[in-house]
C-alpha cells in the first residue's frame, strides 16, 4: 500500500465508498477526498466514511465546505453556524473586541468538531470583501470593510490553529467585486490593480503568514493579468514573492464554468498546477477526475507540501467536546447568531 499522495483531490458519490472508488483513491496520484451533502447523514456516518477512506490510504486527506450559513455540508451532529456575516454584524452590535473572540472561539469549535468527525479541514475562511455585488459571496463574507475581513478571519484562523486544523483563505485576490458567479461563467473584474489592492488584497496581505493555505479565484482581472487567479503564474507568483505566503495553494474546483476556458479536466489541472497550484479540486465531475487521475499516474509530482493540511493530533470525541464549557458557551453564542440570521433573511 502507498503512502504518498498526488495532487488531485476528488469526490465520491454517496454516503459509503464504493469498491470502484476506492480502487480510484489507491492511485498515487489522488490528493484526498472533499465531502458533499450528498455524502452525509449525520456526523456518527461521516467518522466511518472518513474511516474507510483512510483504509484505502491512511495519507489521503479529507477536506469539506464548513463554512457556516449557506456553506455548512455538515449539520446533523455538530454545531450549526451563522454567516460569516454574522460576524461583522456582532462588531456593529457589540465592538470588535467581542466580535474577535467570538470569532476566535468559532475557529476552535469548527476545527475541534470536524476533527472529531475524521476530517482534516474544511475550506475556510472566506477573505472576500462583500461589495454587496457578487451572489457567489454576499453573507459568506465576513464584512465590506477590509481591515475588518482581516480582524475577524485572523482571529478564526488562530481557533483553527488552537484546535489542530489548518486554514484555508479564499478566494485570492478578491471575489467580492464581481457581479456573476465563477460557478456559472468566468467573471471579470475590470478595476485597477491599485483597487484590487487597496481593498481586496488588504485581509490576504494581512493573513497570508499565517493561512495553511489559499485558494485562488476562477475571476479574471485584467488590469493584473488576463488569465483567472488560479491559472496564472503572475499572481501566484505576488501571492508568494509579495505577501511572502509560504503554504499550499488549492485550486477552486475545476469543474466551474468559470476553469472552463483551459481546456479538458487534465488540461485545467496541467495549467492550475503549471501556475504555482499545488493541489487541485476537481468536483461533480466523475470521468473528468478519472481523466485527470490517469493522466497524472506515473508522473513524479508528489503533492507538494500538502502533508501540512493533515490534522496532526489525536482527535477529540464529539462526546467529550460537548462536555467542555468552551464548547457550551459557543454553542449557545453561535444559536443566538443563527437566529438572528433567520430573521434577517
Amino acid at each position: 500500500m502507498t503512502l504518498s499522495i498526488g495532487p488531485v483531490m476528488l469526490d465520491i458519490a454517496g454516503t459509503q465508498l464504493t469498491d470502484e472508488e476506492a480502487t480510484l483513491l489507491a492511485s498515487p496520484a489522488v490528493a484526498g477526498v472533499i465531502l458533499f451533502s450528498r455524502n452525509i447523514d449525520d456526523a456518527f456516518q461521516v467518522r466511518e466514511l472518513c474511516a474507510s477512506i483512510r483504509q484505502v490510504n491512511p495519507a489521503l486527506l479529507i477536506a469539506i465546505d464548513q463554512e457556516g450559513g449557506r456553506v455548512q455540508r455538515l449539520v446533523t451532529g455538530v454545531t450549526r453556524l451563522p454567516p460569516m456575516a454574522g460576524f461583522g454584524q456582532l462588531a456593529q452590535r457589540e465592538g470588535q473586541t467581542v466580535a474577535v473572540s467570538v470569532a476566535r472561539d468559532t475557529g476552535w469549535l469548527l476545527g475541534m468538531e470536524m476533527a472529531a468527525v475524521g476530517v482534516d479541514f474544511s475550506f475556510a475562511p472566506v477573505l472576500d470583501v462583500d461589495s454587496d455585488r457578487c451572489p457567489a459571496i454576499g453573507n459568506r463574507a465576513f464584512s465590506d470593510d477590509p481591515d475588518m475581513v482581516a480582524a475577524l478571519a485572523g482571529a478564526f484562523i488562530e481557533g483553527l490553529r488552537e484546535a489542530g486544523m489548518a486554514s484555508v483563505g479564499k478566494h485570492f485576490p478578491g471575489h467580492g467585486h464581481v457581479a456573476l458567479d465563477s460557478h456559472l461563467t468566468l467573471p471579470v473584474d475590470d478595476r485597477s490593480f491599485k483597487e484590487i489592492e487597496s481593498i481586496d488584497l488588504v485581509p490576504f496581505r494581512h493573513l497570508a503568514p499565517h493561512l495553511t493555505a489559499i485558494m485562488p479565484a476562477h475571476v479574471c482581472y485584467p488590469a493584473f493579468d488576463d488569465r483567472p487567479a488560479g491559472f496564472s503564474p503572475s499572481w501566484l507568483g505576488l501571492l508568494r514573492e509579495s505577501l511572502g505566503f509560504k503554504g499550499v495553494v488549492i485550486s477552486d474546483d475545476l469543474s466551474m464554468k468559470g476553469a472552463h476556458g483551459a481546456g479538458t479536466p487534465l488540461a485545467r489541472a496541467e495549467m492550475a498546477l503549471a501556475a504555482g497550484c499545488d493541489m487541485v479540486l476537481i468536483c461533480n465531475d466523475p470521468d473528468g477526475a478519472r481523466q485527470a487521475v490517469a493522466g497524472f499516474e506515473g508522473r513524479e509530482l508528489g503533492g507538494r507540501g500538502l502533508s501540512r493540511l493533515r490534522f496532526g493530533r489525536a482527535r477529540p470525541s464529539l462526546e467529550a467536546l460537548e462536555a467542555l464549557g468552551r464548547w457550551r458557551k459557543i454553542h449557545a453564542r453561535l444559536a443566538a447568531m443563527c437566529e438572528l440570521a433567520e430573521r434577517q433573511q
